[in-house]
């Protein structure tokens, strides 16, 4: 029997009379330093077919994604991986002793008889998987921007009897968002964020030509004293249907089994995780360690190696318990910066293995912004994207790196800076948050996708 489930945050299990594939496999332990916890249980009978299946997929590096505390259950498996630049991930898991297989760019790749597999890795140290399972399409997006790809996907998928789409969609509460003014104002309105999630998640799909959407890769829970503030953004399960645009992709239950043989849906109703509130202390975090004369060189290291820092950022500020060091980058914007502070364990950790992500993820970590807009896109992504997980820190390296993912797909490339120097004007004319933004926006799409 051919069909495959969705269960816990990001995971689908696809069976070909057994258990062959599963994807982003979290399912033991913490995430982001103990500030995630799942949301939802995972079953007796999918917790064993994970555990038996014969490949295990990770889109990226996330601890919600690859858990390093869930590898010790996975070992009957072998490891798969996008062919991401650099290869940080399959070197981390080699070394650790893991079975790894890295999966070739943009190519089917036959698991079993009935199941199939194609990787999509981009720039983002992400990737998309398509699973085929007897002529259905999952397009698992997961976390993951589209760099373009939903133009070839979108071509692909005319040829399969049904399509799933599944990608985070939601409030933001699977970002950094404990940002700050210098007054200490708190700048994420949980208003202004808790919109619609149904029309973008079928905007979506209907951009990579799915016609039916299934929640997923948002599921879980802030649990510690420092973080807990963002479970406001973190949606129940009927939000993901709320507003649904009619003649639009079906939004589908997030847990779910699909019978790929008579496609017969069959919901998984797992049970909520029990929801309690954990000290900093209790995951080594603690906000009164100060930083030390070392930290303070390493904090000063990892700031500078990142040269295009420079061309944005005046200054960067580290501080935990009391204590602090401030990078100079460039004296020409000494007014714009961005100050961090974290507790030092988990700050120090992420600054020596080159995880800064976790921390911004996190949610307790406290940004302020001086002059600055956004982390994105020239924090974040040059950071914790190119430099952490891409190994690409100077100008020269990221023109390698920027080169190379623009190399596997010109074509995709070059349409996804047209649609984003569209959108750029669209947000000029109209404010993002007004209703004209938003149905400008599903037109724009509606055409896009035609």
């Amino acid at each position: 029997m051919r069909f495959f489930e969705t269960i816990g945050s990001a995971i689908v299990i696809a069976y070909d009379d057994r258990p062959v594939l599963t994807t982003d496999p979290w399912i033991r332990g913490d995430a982001y330093f103990g500030s995630w916890g799942q949301d939802y249980e995972i079953p007796t009978a999918q917790m064993q077919a994970i555990q038996d299946a014969d490949f295990h997929w990770f889109s990226h590096g996330h601890p919600d994604h690859l858990n390093i505390a869930s590898l010790p259950m996975l070992t009957k498996g072998e490891f798969l991986l996008s062919d991401h630049y650099g290869n940080r991930i399959k070197r981390d898991l080699t070394t650790a002793g893991h079975r790894v297989r890295v999966l070739p760019d943009r190519e089917w790749i036959q698991l079993s008889k009935g199941i199939r597999v194609y990787s999509i890795a981009n720039q983002n140290q992400d990737s998309l998987l398509l699973i085929d399972v007897n002529g259905r399409l999952i397009i698992n997006q997961n976390d993951s921007p589209e760099f373009g790809e939903s133009f070839r996907v979108r071509q692909m998928a005319k040829h399969f009897k049904e399509v799933y789409m599944l990608q985070l969609h939601g409030w933001g509460g699977a970002d950094m968002l404990n940002l700050f003014d210098p007054l200490g104002r708190k700048l994420t309105s949980i208003e202004e964020k808790r919109r619609p999630i149904a029309p973008r998640s079928q905007i979506s799909a209907r951009a990579m030509g799915a016609r039916k959407v299934i929640p997923f890769s948002s599921f879980h829970r802030y649990q510690r004293e420092d973080s807990a503030w963002a479970n406001d953004l973190i949606p129940e399960l009927e939000d993901y249907h709320s507003h649904a645009m009619e003649n639009w992709p079906e939004i589908l239950p997030a847990f779910l089994r699909v019978d790929c043989e008579t496609d017969e849906i069959t919901s998984i109703n797992p049970p909520r995780s029990s929801r309690i509130i954990k000290k900093p202390e209790d995951f080594g975090d603690s906000w009164s360690d100060p930083l030390t004369a070392e930290d303070k060189v390493k904090i000063h290291h990892y700031f500078n190696a990142r040269q295009t820092l420079r061309n944005h950022f005046g200054f960067i500020e580290v501080s935990a318990g009391g204590s602090s060091i401030t990078i100079d980058l460039n004296l020409d914007k000494r007014d714009v910066g961005i100050r961090f502070e974290c507790p030092r364990n988990s700050l120090m950790t992420c600054i020596e293995h080159e995880l800064f992500d976790d921390l911004l993820i996190g949610n307790y970590m406290r940004t302020t912004f001086y002059n600055v807009e956004s982390l994105y896109p020239r924090f974040t992504p040059y950071v914790a994207k190119y430099a952490d997980n891409g190994g690409a820190k100077s100008r020269r390296e990221l023109a390698t790196y920027f080169g190379h993912y623009y190399m596997r797909d010109p074509i995709a490339h070059t349409l996804k800076r047209f649609t984003n120097a569209s959108e750029m004007l669209l947000r000029k004319a109209l404010p993002e948050e007004s209703g004209m933004f938003r149905a400008a926006k599903r037109i724009y799409y509606g055409l896009m996708t035609r």
